[in-house]
């Protein structure tokens, strides 16, 4: 198993990419990301690490929008809405700076991160039956490894070793322990490689703490790639993929239909007469 990693601007959506955020939005980002970095310099225990990662993603991004938390043994997730009734739309594995051992890293896919990331994957996926997820996060809170969703399925999901494996995890009762060291053996043999995104917040440093306008178009794409927009494959306007409102609107018009909205829900009607004339 290799990682083939991508940059941010690489993997962002062109269209999405060419939106320029607001100042402000910018602004809330770099102070956001100042604190995190500076939080995290400090002697803390990996669950205060993972906390930091969680107050910059709600405080830059999901506060009030999107419910981020633990949930069962994952470190943490974003759900789908404000609710933790919701389902769980991005994994997040954590983990301390200082934990080199299990982190990830470019030239070695075959860690304990990656391991507990498959392991959450599949619960999700498996035993929750949770068809939903868009992507998954590794992240020391200064490297972060993002997999698509669909790169996961299609590389890890479908691959018969690994889903007996968990079938026997879940069946005979095994340990995490267990999981781990039987996906090890596997992914040692395993010809594949894995598409992910890659970053290190350090070396934006530089940038995050300077007040040269001119050096913050090198945060768009780090801004978008974290956003509710990208980790949660949300639409946005100019999405080349959707169509353009007033020539919708238009298209109607001529061939004498209309939109409305009855009980929140969207209906194409045929246009009363006293419409059709305007």
């Amino acid at each position: 198993m290799k990682l083939n990693s991508q940059t941010p601007k690489v993997t962002l959506n062109k269209a999405f990419l060419k939106q320029r955020p607001l100042r402000s939005e910018i602004e809330t980002f770099k102070a956001n990301l100042q604190i995190l970095l500076s939080k995290v310099q400090t002697k803390e225990s990996e669950e205060n690490k993972k906390n930091h990662v969680r107050d910059f993603l709600l405080d830059t991004y999901y506060k009030g929008i999107y419910e981020v938390n633990t949930k069962d043994r994952k470190d943490l997730v974003i759900h789908l809405d404000k609710t933790n009734e919701s389902n769980v739309g991005v994994i997040v594995e954590a983990k301390s700076p200082d934990n080199k051992a299990e982190m990830l890293k470019l030239d070695k896919a075959n860690t304990k991160a990656l391991q507990e990331l498959v392991l959450y994957y599949f619960d999700e996926r498996q035993t929750k039956g949770n068809t939903e997820l868009k992507n998954l996060v590794v992240t020391n809170a200064y490297e972060w490894f993002i997999f698509d969703a669909n790169v996961f399925d299609k590389k890890i999901y479908r691959n018969t070793q690994i889903k007996r494996l968990y079938e026997t995890y879940k069946n005979d009762k095994k340990d995490n322990p267990f999981f781990y060291e039987e996906l090890r053996k596997i992914f040692d043999n395993l010809d594949e490689e894995i598409i992910c995104t890659y970053f290190d917040l350090r070396e934006y440093e530089k940038i995050i703490n300077n007040a040269d306008l001119e050096d913050d178009k090198e945060l768009i794409a780090l801004y978008k790639i974290l956003s509710p927009t990208h980790l949660l494959k949300l639409s946005f306007a100019d999405d080349s993929n959707s169509l353009n409102k007033p020539f919708y609107d238009e298209l109607l018009h001529i061939i004498g239909l209309e939109e409305v909205k009855i009980k929140s829900k969207s209906i194409i009607r045929r246009k009363e007469e006293g419409n059709r004339n305007q």
